[in-house]
């Protein structure tokens, strides 16, 4: 059933031709970024989505073009553009709904953006040596902080003699988040995961190889859209299938990304996720006697009394404490760079400035 489009559209636009207004849809174009644009804009620059990044710029798909951009927007996978065909390196990035972003792999102090605009973030692992509660609290922690719903997905429960002790882990990460048991091989994906896969929504699959990320969007779509491997017996995980961030569409409009797995994912610029996740413990430590209690042998400690009452576990304050140590460097290590950078580029024009000055005085 087609929606209404009309609500999709900036104050006075005319409804586009019916193959139009649908590819939008399909590509999932939603009031959110309607409500930037004027007639005029709408116009001259017609919106497309980023739908692949690759080295020499951003593949991008709007209602009847397809085209490359060159490098030059600061855009990621999901992004929407106003596509200026005169300079398309001129294209202007429309606010975003949500925004998933890491520090960079590696030595390199920079953010790397890994997608834009998504509404559900499935965070997958497997029934089996992959599951590690330590890294899915990463992930969702990421998703907090990007405004996106997370739900986690266990996969290969059909290769587990008993699931149970998995869904239990899952389910006392955080009370907001949905915990899904499936075969990824079966037609459990698309019957448990429907509630978040409607016409016009944007869906991410995160996680590290070889938990099934693939294969559930090959289960989605119905057919193989995606490369799936084996994973290793030995340590239970996978090869890279998936080598780069890519938007699949279905034909009922739902926006499918499958990316590559993440072994490293340093979070930074995320102190509101992790407080999110982890809202009981920030909780606890609100109560303690002292503001800048450091939960060790201080007097008056909530924390330590919350956990010798077994009303907190330590091992999930530990992850706590570590996760925000590790954020709070990460982030600092960032803004550090940024002032270096901003100084250096002072001193340059500086320089330069005086350098001509002399030159016009000779």
């Amino acid at each position: 059933m087609t929606r209404d489009y009309s609500q999709f559209l900036p104050t006075g636009a005319q409804t586009p031709e019916p193959a139009k207004r649908a590819m939008l849809d399909i590509l999932g174009w939603q009031p959110f970024f309607a409500q930037q644009l004027d007639l005029e804009t709408l116009t001259q620059t017609p919106p497309v989505r980023v739908v692949e990044v690759h080295r020499n710029g951003l593949q991008v798909r709007g209602a009847d073009l397809e085209a490359l951009v060159p490098p030059g927007p600061e855009a990621t996978v999901g992004d929407w553009l106003l596509y200026d065909a005169e300079l398309p390196t001129r294209s202007v990035v429309l606010e975003r709904k949500s925004l998933f972003k890491r520090r960079a792999a590696g030595h390199d102090r920079s953010i790397q953006m890994i997608a834009a605009n998504v509404d559900t973030a499935f965070v997958v692992t497997s029934c089996n040596n992959d599951f590690n509660v330590a890294r899915l609290e990463r992930f969702l922690a990421l998703a907090f902080e990007a405004e996106v719903a997370p739900v986690i997905v266990l996969t290969k429960a059909d290769l587990c003699e008993d699931p149970t002790p998995f869904v239990a882990e899952a389910q006392k990460i955080s009370a907001r988040v949905p915990v899904v048991l499936l075969n990824a091989k079966s037609e459990e994906p698309a019957q448990k995961l429907a509630d978040w896969c409607a016409p016009g929504q944007t869906i991410a699959f995160l996680g590290t190889s070889g938990v099934g990320k693939s294969t559930l969007v090959n289960a989605l779509f119905g057919s193989e859209q995606a490369e799936t491997g084996a994973i290793r017996e030995d340590d239970s995980r996978g090869r890279h299938t998936t080598t780069s961030r890519q938007l699949h569409f279905t034909d009922s409009g739902l926006a499918i990304l499958d990316t590559p797995g993440m072994r490293e994912l340093q979070l930074a610029e995320a102190g509101d996720g992790v407080a999110d996740l982890f809202a009981d413990v920030v909780e606890i430590a609100t109560q303690c006697k002292f503001r800048d209690c450091a939960h060790e042998s201080e007097p008056g400690c909530a924390v330590r009394a919350a956990i010798a009452e077994g009303t907190l576990e330590a091992e999930r304050f530990e992850r706590w404490r570590k996760l925000e140590a590790e954020e709070r460097h990460n982030t600092a290590s960032l803004a550090e760079k940024r002032a270096y950078d901003k100084n250096f580029g002072k001193m340059v024009k500086s320089v330069t400035k005086a350098h001509k000055g002399r030159k016009g005085r000779r």
